[in-house]
């Protein structure tokens, strides 16, 4: 009578779960930059658009048209002048009037979405730098400075 011999313990022996465990370790390392980029890039990219919207809010969108008039004109179009502070472009301000349909100058705001403050802050949580007399808006997160 001949008898067959089975391996019982079908597992992983520990040196191959040490193999493992080290491959993934250097998995891990090579792709933490990779999503590193991905998270900055895209932390970039809507700082840059929410930059934009913002000088958008102050000077109008001259490509926004109806019947020849310019319908977009933002903040500057409709008071006459840039605001002092960028919460200005959420509530009105005690020196500006309320809009006037016949004369079109005052404040006919809001132009922006002013839920938690969130246009006050870059993607990094930095509160924006605001230039009036520079006429500029600046993020210390990426850098960037946004002219209008």
């Amino acid at each position: 009578m001949v008898r067959e011999f089975r391996k019982l313990d079908q597992g992983f022996t520990l040196i191959e779960l040490a193999v493992i465990i080290v491959i993934l370790g250097v998995l891990a390392v090579v792709a933490m930059p990779v999503f590193s980029n991905f998270t900055n890039s895209a932390k970039i990219n809507a700082t840059r658009e929410e930059m934009n919207t913002i000088k958008r809010a102050i000077v109008g969108n001259p490509t926004v048209v109806s019947g020849g008039q310019l319908i977009d004109r933002g903040f500057e179009g409709d008071c006459g002048f840039v605001p002092s502070a960028l919460i200005d472009l959420t509530r009105r301000p005690d020196t500006v009037p309320p809009y006037d349909r016949l004369t079109r100058i005052g404040w006919n705001g809001p132009y922006l979405d002013s839920s938690r403050g969130e246009y006050l802050r870059d993607a990094w949580g930095n509160n924006y730098t605001y230039d009036p007399a520079g006429r500029r808006v600046i993020s210390t997160g990426t850098g960037d400075t946004v002219k209008f």
